[in-house]
């Protein structure tokens, strides 16, 4: 299992889904982990209350890119309230208060992540860049 787990991150890596700039984005916001210097930058537009696009630029681990690339994937076509419940559950799950989705979801493959304290701001830098972009708009 823990190699299906790493071939995922590793495709979301190096084949990141969403990436690349919005032009004139609704969300634009931009996250650098201090610790080990990932950084990432958000983008989104919205129609109506619904997450249209939404992408990332950065550079960092391959943690910190591989779920940026699926957080992507994830939001898009959620409303707002839905992407902030996505947002808060993945950020509980990151923190062991909430279980992981079965081992078919492509979140899955960030759990193992857990057991190390350090690489979870890697997992969590992109979703509070978009949570921060969704509260200042």
């Amino acid at each position: 299992m823990r190699e299906l787990y790493t071939q995922v991150i590793m495709d979301h890596y190096k084949k990141p889904r969403n990436h690349g700039e919005i032009e004139n984005p609704d969300i634009e916001e931009h996250l650098l982990n201090p610790l080990c210097g990932d950084e990432v930058t958000v983008y989104a537009k919205f129609d109506g209350d619904k997450v249209a696009e939404a992408s990332f630029t950065g550079r960092g681990c391959s943690i910190s890119q591989a779920s940026a690339s699926m957080m992507t994937e994830r939001l898009v076509g959620k409303s707002r309230e839905g992407a902030e419940a996505e947002i808060e559950s993945f950020k509980n799950m990151m923190t062991g208060d909430e279980e992981f989705p079965d081992d078919e979801d492509e979140l899955a493959a960030l759990k193992g992540i857990i057991q190390y304290p350090s690489r979870i701001r890697c997992a969590t830098l992109s979703w509070d860049a978009f949570q921060r972009g969704l509260d200042g708009n």
